[in-house]
């Protein structure tokens, strides 16, 4: 019986591990037995999925991530190039703690640069956006910027990815590329044009404005 998904020969995916349908696995990776991929995943070369690690669908991750028992990943998430995640906080060679792995939750939509660090025991929100090399020790709210080491959060991310404009008059922060508005309320921010669990439109999900054009024309507000 041929397999939903695709893994390259060189990939090891150990029985009885679920993959869903249209998932790519690439050269070197190996997922464990016990791991749970969801549909029409990427994962890049030499990744690793442990045991018990719960991924959602369409989730991308680039070459040389590890993501270690104890995380839990929602749908649409990016994991950039050799990115971290951890389990535990305080590890010692000569102290097993595996039954004392920590819970680190990616929620739907975010995304993590490349090599950044995300320390365990946290949740990084719904579309919020982790800069390359950042460490994350603290929860991340949703659509939140973070950038730094340690990472602080200095603004937000829209659903499209690029960096709200602060609010004007009308007390909202606007995405000027995706158009969308969203609304900050008691140091929450949410989307006024879709909802947070539900997927961009097909018509939104092919990138047409770089990074540069999109600055330029935050500039403008």
């Amino acid at each position: 019986m041929t397999a939903p998904y695709f893994a390259h020969p060189t990939a090891v995916v150990d029985a009885p591990a679920q993959v869903g349908a249209g998932t790519k696995i690439w050269h070197f990776c190996h997922v464990s037995a016990k791991a749970k991929i969801g549909a029409r995943c990427i994962f890049g070369q030499n990744c690793f999925v442990a045991d018990d690690v719960s991924i959602g669908d369409n989730v991308k991750v680039q070459n040389n991530v590890s993501i270690y028992t104890g995380t839990v990943i929602e749908d649409d998430v990016f994991l950039g190039p050799s990115c971290v995640l951890t389990n535990v906080s305080n590890p010692r060679a000569q102290v097993l703690r595996h039954s004392l792995y920590e819970r680190t939750l990616l929620r739907r939509g975010c995304s993590i640069g490349a090599n950044a660090t995300v320390v365990c025991g946290v949740t990084v929100g719904r579309y919020a956006f982790i800069a390359a090399g950042a460490v994350v020790t603290k929860d991340v709210p949703d659509y939140a910027l973070v950038m730094g080491v340690p990472g602080k959060q200095v603004g937000y991310m829209s659903r499209h990815g690029y960096r709200l404009t602060p609010p004007g008059k009308d007390g909202l922060w606007h995405d000027s590329v995706g158009g969308y508005r969203y609304k900050e309320n008691n140091g929450v921010l949410s989307c006024l044009d879709l909802d947070e669990e539900k997927p961009l439109p097909a018509t939104e999900t092919q990138g047409s404005v770089s990074w540069e054009e999109a600055r330029a024309l935050r500039n403008r507000r």
